[in-house]
């Protein structure tokens, strides 16, 4: 577990998670203005979006995601609890989009307030780390070969591990 030098705690955090499950494109700079604008208390503010890429073995033309509705949103709470009872953070912030992607586009915004940037970094990469782990969140890539459904990564659970 880190340190928390400040010795703040957040038994008011709750009330400041923000999750969303969309199926509609979504836009990162406006969700980072929105934690900025709401959270005057905090000095850091980190986040991190994930985007579609078209890098894996062959070519991808989209990506296809579903999820358990319901079971995703308890999953992403558990995984901001994990994370509340680990730094002192302000607002935490997951937005995750379902259905069809396209190269380019967002998939994930997480956004972490904290008094102090170490905590915000470190929250920030934490919730990503189990989110790619805990989260059911399946993908879909469609290549010029076809469809295949996307595996989960070793990497993902070492990175997680290291927690």
């Amino acid at each position: 577990m880190s340190d928390n030098p400040s010795g703040e705690t957040s038994a008011t955090a709750p009330a400041n998670n923000h999750i969303q499950i969309l199926d509609q494109a979504f836009e990162p700079s406006a969700m980072y203005q929105t934690m900025l604008a709401t959270d005057v208390q905090h000095g850091a503010l980190v986040t991190f979006t994930g985007m579609v890429r078209d890098l894996a073995a062959k070519p991808v033309n989209a990506m296809f995601l579903e999820h358990y509705p319901g079971m995703t949103e308890r999953a992403l709470e558990d995984i901001i609890a994990k994370a509340h009872a680990r730094w002192a953070l302000g607002q935490v912030s997951i937005s995750h989009r379902v259905g069809m992607l396209y190269p380019g586009e967002p998939i994930v915004f997480i956004g972490v307030t904290s008094t102090h940037r170490r905590e915000a970094f470190e929250a920030c990469q934490f919730l990503m780390d189990f989110l790619k782990m805990e989260a059911p969140f399946w993908k879909k890539e469609f290549t010029p070969d076809g469809e295949r459904w996307v595996a989960a990564k070793s990497s993902d659970c070492e990175a997680a591990k290291r927690w």
